[in-house]
C-alpha cells in the first residue's frame, strides 16, 4: 500500500490541476494521496469528482498545508481530514490566502531592486489561474537564468525564509493552527521541520512545545531531509509520542520530485484516519475508503 500525504495542485502552487493530480497519482501506483494545497481546500471538489473516472482504486485524503510563523521563523503545518466549512478555521485560511498577491508583488519589487529583470506580468503569466505563491516567482527566476532550478530560488540569496527578496505575509500562529484544526476535527503534522536549505528552522524545543499543544506528527521522510536528519527526527518523534509520516511534497513539473518519492506507513495512515472526525478519506473508482479501523 503506497501512501503519499503531501501534494499540491493549481489550487495553490502546483502545476497539475486537482483532476490531473488524481490521474497522475493513480498512474504512479499510489493507493492513497493527500491533496494539501497551501492554506486552501478549493481543489478538493475537483479532485473528488475526478476519482470516479480513474481506472484503478485511489483514495483521497483531503487536507491543506498551513503557513505558520513561530518566534520569527516560518514553518508549515499539514492539516488532514478537517471540516473545510468550520467557520473560524475557514475565515483564518482566507485571511492567509488573500495576502498572497500583495506579498508576491512585494517580492517582485525587492527582486527588481536587486537588479533582477523580473516583471509582475511575467509572474502572473506563470501563475495563470493558480493561487499565486513563491514557486511562481521562483519559476520566473529560472526563466531569466538567475537560478538553475526552482529549489535553488528558495535560499537566503533569494526567496528562502528571511532571504534578500523574502516578504512576510499573514500567517498562522502554529499553536492556534493546531487548536483550529482540532476544533474542525482534523489532524496536524509538522511539515519538513528540518528543511534547512529553505532557511531558518525552529529548534527542537519548539517541537516539544507543539507536541504538548496537541501536534499529532512530524513529516520525517521528505526529500529535504538527509538520512542522519531522518534518523534524528525519528528519535525525537518517539520521545514525544508523535506519528512519523513520509510524503513527496509534489508540485508537478515545477519541482523534480515525483509522486510517491517518500511514503507513509499504512499503520500511521490508519492512526491518522482514526483520529480524524471532521472528514473521511474519499474512495474512488468504485473502491472503498482505505481508512484502517
Amino acid at each position: 500500500m503506497r501512501i503519499d500525504l503531501h501534494t499540491h495542485s493549481t489550487a495553490s502552487d502546483g502545476t497539475d490541476t486537482p483532476a490531473e493530480l488524481m490521474r497522475n497519482a493513480a498512474a504512479a501506483g499510489l493507493d492513497v494521496v493527500a491533496l494539501t494545497d497551501h492554506d486552501s481546500a478549493r481543489g478538493h471538489a475537483e479532485a473528488i469528482a475526478a476519482l470516479a473516472d480513474l481506472d484503478r482504486d485511489l483514495t483521497l485524503v483531503t487536507g491543506a498545508e498551513l503557513s505558520c510563523r513561530l518566534d520569527g521563523v516560518g514553518l508549515h503545518m499539514l492539516a488532514y481530514l478537517f471540516d473545510p466549512f468550520e467557520p473560524e478555521f475557514l475565515r483564518e485560511r482566507e485571511l492567509v490566502r488573500d495576502d498572497r498577491v500583495p506579498r508576491a508583488r512585494a517580492m517582485v519589487t525587492r527582486l527588481q531592486e536587486l537588479g533582477v529583470p523580473i516583471t509582475w506580468e511575467q509572474v502572473a503569466r506563470i501563475a495563470g489561474d493558480a493561487s499565486l505563491g513563491r514557486p511562481h516567482i521562483a519559476t520566473a527566476l529560472v526563466e531569466l537564468g538567475v537560478v538553475a532550478t526552482v529549489s535553488d530560488a528558495f535560499t537566503s540569496e533569494w526567496l528562502g525564509n528571511g532571504g534578500r527578496a523574502y516578504a512576510e505575509k499573514h500567517e498562522f500562529d502554529p499553536f492556534e493552527a493546531i487548536r483550529l484544526v482540532k476544533a474542525a476535527g482534523g489532524v496536524t503534522v509538522f511539515a519538513h521541520p528540518q528543511a534547512v536549505k529553505r532557511g531558518a528552522v525552529v529548534p527542537d524545543s519548539a517541537v516539544e512545545r507543539l507536541a504538548a499543544a496537541g501536534l499529532d506528527g512530524i513529516e520525517v521522510d521528505h526529500t529535504d531531509h538527509d538520512a542522519p536528519t531522518r534518523a534524528r527526527l525519528r528519535g525525537q518523534a518517539a520521545d514525544l509520542g508523535l506519528l512519523v509520516t513520509g510524503s513527496s511534497d509534489y508540485h508537478g513539473s515545477r519541482k523534480s520530485v515525483e509522486l510517491g518519492a517518500c511514503t507513509t506507513d499504512p499503520e500511521i495512515y490508519g492512526e491518522i484516519t482514526r483520529r480524524a472526525s471532521g472528514a473521511f478519506p474519499v474512495p474512488g473508482a468504485g473502491g472503498r475508503a482505505q481508512g484502517l479501523s
